[in-house]
């Protein structure tokens, strides 16, 4: 199994445009929410009304399960975040089922856009989940690694990341080079 640094560089050699992880800090978290709203439904009562189980769940301990193998303290963080679109998705599927399926698929169809919008306009090279489907597992762990990073956190694990991937950019000058 590849490591989180190998992972996260891997993931990154398709986002080195900055204005395209702007767009991944859109679309990934608006798709997850979508995941969680849509898996909702249809949900299982296992001891009282405010526990329940549905694919959402599943599928979300599932990721946290391999975030967490991957690393505690950003799969600690990642199982904060899910259990908070999980508990979300299951408010949403509460609602009638237009409400449900609607929000589910607006916010799915929005997230997609953002994430080829990115890709198209700015990083001009397909997403990575084309070349390896984990990259859909992830993507949202790439972008909590990016805010994480933004705010200072672990520097030589972004450091590393950026060794293997190479720097952000910027500008088309850059993106040419980068692609040669």
């Amino acid at each position: 199994m590849r490591t989180l640094t190998q992972q996260l560089a891997q993931y990154a050699a398709y986002h080195r445009d900055r204005r395209n992880i702007a767009t991944h800090f859109v679309g990934i978290p608006l798709i997850v929410l979508a995941l969680a709203v849509l898996l909702s439904r249809p949900s299982f009562v296992l001891v009282a009304p405010s526990l329940t189980l549905s694919p959402a769940w599943l599928l979300f301990a599932a990721a946290t399960l391999y975030y967490l193998v991957l690393d505690v303290p950003l799969g600690s963080i990642m199982a904060v975040v899910s259990a908070l679109c999980v508990a979300f998705g299951q408010w949403i599927a509460a609602q009638s089922t237009p409400v449900w399926l609607a929000t589910g698929l607006v916010l799915f169809v929005t997230g997609w856009v953002f994430q080829f919008i990115g890709h198209v306009a700015y990083e001009h090279r397909k997403p990575a989940f084309v070349d390896d489907v984990i990259g859909l597992l992830i993507g949202p762990l790439f972008v909590l690694a990016e805010a994480l990073f933004g705010i200072g956190w672990r520097p030589a694990l972004r450091g590393a990341i950026e060794r293997e991937a190479g720097p952000t950019r910027l500008n088309e000058d850059n993106a040419a080079a980068h692609r040669q």
